[in-house]
Protein backbone atom coordinates (compact mmCIF):
# COMPACT_ATOMS: atom_id res chain seq x y z
CA UNK A 1 0.00 0.00 0.00
CA UNK A 2 3.22 2.45 -0.26
CA UNK A 3 1.72 4.18 -3.11
CA UNK A 4 -1.78 5.09 -1.53
CA UNK A 5 0.55 6.10 1.31
CA UNK A 6 2.38 8.39 -0.22
CA UNK A 7 -0.77 9.54 -1.47
CA UNK A 8 -2.60 9.98 1.60
CA UNK A 9 0.87 11.77 2.97
CA UNK A 10 0.95 14.67 -0.02
CA UNK A 11 -2.24 15.65 1.48
CA UNK A 12 -1.55 14.97 5.34
CA UNK A 13 -2.28 12.05 6.78
CA UNK A 14 -5.45 11.88 9.30
CA UNK A 15 -6.74 8.68 11.39
CA UNK A 16 -9.86 8.65 13.56
CA UNK A 17 -9.58 7.69 16.67
CA UNK A 18 -12.41 6.94 18.84
CA UNK A 19 -13.17 5.54 22.66
CA UNK A 20 -13.84 1.99 21.35
CA UNK A 21 -11.07 2.01 19.26
CA UNK A 22 -10.54 2.14 14.97
CA UNK A 23 -8.83 0.48 12.44
CA UNK A 24 -6.60 2.32 10.94
CA UNK A 25 -6.54 2.97 6.56
CA UNK A 26 -4.99 2.62 4.61
CA UNK A 27 -3.88 -0.26 6.62
CA UNK A 28 -0.20 -0.67 7.97
CA UNK A 29 1.55 -3.94 5.58
CA UNK A 30 5.37 -4.90 4.87
CA UNK A 31 6.83 -7.64 3.04
CA UNK A 32 9.53 -8.88 4.77
CA UNK A 33 12.80 -10.91 3.74
CA UNK A 34 16.09 -11.93 4.86
CA UNK A 35 14.87 -13.38 7.95
CA UNK A 36 15.97 -16.81 8.98
CA UNK A 37 13.84 -19.01 8.20
CA UNK A 38 13.42 -21.35 10.86
CA UNK A 39 14.11 -18.86 13.85
CA UNK A 40 11.37 -17.41 15.51
CA UNK A 41 10.63 -13.69 15.25
CA UNK A 42 8.16 -11.33 17.28
CA UNK A 43 6.45 -8.21 14.76
CA UNK A 44 5.19 -5.20 16.42
CA UNK A 45 4.65 -1.60 16.31
CA UNK A 46 4.91 1.37 18.38
CA UNK A 47 3.73 4.70 17.74
CA UNK A 48 5.72 8.06 18.55
CA UNK A 49 5.10 11.52 18.88
CA UNK A 50 6.37 13.04 16.05
CA UNK A 51 6.89 16.85 18.65
CA UNK A 52 5.95 18.57 21.32
CA UNK A 53 3.36 20.58 19.97
CA UNK A 54 -0.61 20.13 19.50
CA UNK A 55 -2.32 21.09 16.67
CA UNK A 56 -5.29 22.88 14.91
CA UNK A 57 -6.88 22.74 11.53
CA UNK A 58 -7.05 26.40 9.89
CA UNK A 59 -10.04 25.77 7.39
CA UNK A 60 -9.36 29.53 5.70
CA UNK A 61 -5.98 27.66 4.47
CA UNK A 62 -6.50 24.22 4.48
CA UNK A 63 -3.58 23.50 6.83
CA UNK A 64 -2.64 22.29 10.25
CA UNK A 65 -1.31 24.55 12.65
CA UNK A 66 0.92 24.71 15.89
CA UNK A 67 -1.81 25.57 18.47
CA UNK A 68 0.44 25.17 21.99
CA UNK A 69 2.63 22.84 23.63
CA UNK A 70 1.32 18.54 23.48
CA UNK A 71 -1.00 17.04 25.90
CA UNK A 72 0.78 14.82 28.59
CA UNK A 73 1.73 11.51 26.59
CA UNK A 74 -0.58 8.76 26.90
CA UNK A 75 0.64 5.36 27.85
CA UNK A 76 3.17 4.01 25.55
CA UNK A 77 1.81 0.92 24.16
CA UNK A 78 2.59 -1.91 21.72
CA UNK A 79 0.68 -3.80 18.93
CA UNK A 80 2.18 -7.37 18.99
CA UNK A 81 0.51 -9.26 15.69
CA UNK A 82 -1.38 -11.36 16.62
CA UNK A 83 0.67 -14.48 14.16
CA UNK A 84 3.62 -13.64 17.00
CA UNK A 85 6.13 -15.50 17.33
CA UNK A 86 6.24 -17.52 13.97
CA UNK A 87 9.18 -18.59 11.61
CA UNK A 88 11.02 -16.07 9.69
CA UNK A 89 9.79 -18.15 6.90
CA UNK A 90 6.04 -18.31 7.66
CA UNK A 91 6.59 -14.00 7.75
CA UNK A 92 8.32 -13.60 4.71
CA UNK A 93 5.77 -16.07 2.75
CA UNK A 94 3.57 -13.18 2.18
CA UNK A 95 2.57 -9.46 3.44
CA UNK A 96 2.08 -8.73 6.84
CA UNK A 97 -0.57 -6.81 7.87
CA UNK A 98 -1.76 -4.74 10.72
CA UNK A 99 -5.25 -4.70 10.09
CA UNK A 100 -6.44 -5.97 13.70
CA UNK A 101 -4.77 -2.53 15.22
CA UNK A 102 -6.73 0.06 16.75
CA UNK A 103 -5.77 3.36 17.37
CA UNK A 104 -8.23 4.78 20.87
CA UNK A 105 -8.47 8.16 22.81
CA UNK A 106 -9.13 6.61 25.78
CA UNK A 107 -6.58 7.12 28.61
CA UNK A 108 -8.57 4.23 30.35
CA UNK A 109 -8.74 1.62 27.71
CA UNK A 110 -8.56 -1.95 28.49
CA UNK A 111 -8.78 -3.51 25.40
CA UNK A 112 -5.12 -3.35 24.49
CA UNK A 113 -5.56 -0.92 21.49
CA UNK A 114 -2.94 2.18 21.18
CA UNK A 115 -3.82 5.25 22.97
CA UNK A 116 -2.95 8.19 21.30
CA UNK A 117 -3.61 11.85 21.74
CA UNK A 118 -6.25 14.03 19.25
CA UNK A 119 -4.31 16.69 17.62
CA UNK A 120 -1.19 15.29 17.73
CA UNK A 121 1.30 14.00 15.05
CA UNK A 122 2.39 10.70 15.48
CA UNK A 123 4.97 8.47 13.57
CA UNK A 124 3.86 4.53 13.54
CA UNK A 125 7.38 2.47 13.79
CA UNK A 126 7.72 -1.41 13.15
CA UNK A 127 9.66 -3.71 15.42
CA UNK A 128 11.11 -6.91 14.26
CA UNK A 129 12.46 -8.87 17.33
CA UNK A 130 14.43 -12.54 16.81
CA UNK A 131 13.29 -14.91 19.27
CA UNK A 132 16.51 -15.95 20.90
CA UNK A 133 17.14 -19.72 21.93
CA UNK A 134 19.81 -18.79 24.53
CA UNK A 135 19.44 -19.19 28.12
CA UNK A 136 21.13 -16.13 28.48
CA UNK A 137 19.64 -14.30 25.50
CA UNK A 138 19.14 -11.20 27.66
CA UNK A 139 22.38 -10.72 27.43
CA UNK A 140 21.95 -9.78 23.42
CA UNK A 141 18.80 -8.14 23.73
CA UNK A 142 20.16 -4.88 22.17
CA UNK A 143 21.16 -7.18 19.13
CA UNK A 144 17.81 -8.96 18.44
CA UNK A 145 15.48 -6.39 16.99
CA UNK A 146 15.34 -4.01 13.90
CA UNK A 147 13.27 -0.80 13.94
CA UNK A 148 11.87 0.67 10.48
CA UNK A 149 10.01 4.00 10.03
CA UNK A 150 8.56 4.65 6.88
CA UNK A 151 8.18 8.74 6.85
CA UNK A 152 5.16 8.41 4.93
CA UNK A 153 2.76 6.69 7.04
CA UNK A 154 3.20 10.15 9.51
CA UNK A 155 -0.20 11.29 10.74
CA UNK A 156 -2.45 13.65 12.50
CA UNK A 157 -4.80 11.83 14.82
CA UNK A 158 -8.15 13.20 15.18
CA UNK A 159 -11.89 12.62 16.64
CA UNK A 160 -13.06 13.33 12.93
CA UNK A 161 -11.47 14.60 9.42
CA UNK A 162 -10.35 17.84 9.25
CA UNK A 163 -9.16 18.30 5.74
CA UNK A 164 -12.15 17.40 3.13
CA UNK A 165 -9.44 16.12 0.52
CA UNK A 166 -8.60 13.47 3.06
CA UNK A 167 -12.62 12.49 3.30
CA UNK A 168 -12.52 12.26 -0.36
CA UNK A 169 -9.35 9.98 -0.65
CA UNK A 170 -10.19 7.46 1.92
CA UNK A 171 -13.73 7.18 0.80
CA UNK A 172 -12.69 6.45 -2.53
CA UNK A 173 -10.40 4.12 -1.70
CA UNK A 174 -11.37 2.03 1.59
CA UNK A 175 -13.41 -0.70 0.70
CA UNK A 176 -15.40 -0.34 3.59
CA UNK A 177 -16.55 3.04 2.63
CA UNK A 178 -18.50 1.91 -0.43
CA UNK A 179 -21.87 3.14 1.07
CA UNK A 180 -20.10 6.80 1.01
CA UNK A 181 -19.78 6.70 -2.42
CA UNK A 182 -21.69 9.17 -4.89
CA UNK A 183 -23.78 7.37 -6.87
CA UNK A 184 -23.23 3.99 -5.47
CA UNK A 185 -25.46 1.45 -7.10
CA UNK A 186 -25.86 -0.69 -4.76
CA UNK A 187 -28.50 0.50 -2.55
CA UNK A 188 -28.36 1.11 0.95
Amino acid sequence: MGSLWEEFNRLGTEMIVTKAGRRMFPTFQVKLSGLDPLADYVLLMDFVPLDDKRYRYAFHSSSWLAAGRADPAAPGRVHFHPDSPAKGAQWMRQIVSFDKLKLTNNLLDDNGHIILNSMHRYQPRFHVVFVDPRRDSERFAHQNFKSFSFPETQFMAVTAYQNHRITQLKIASNPFAKGFRDGDPEPW
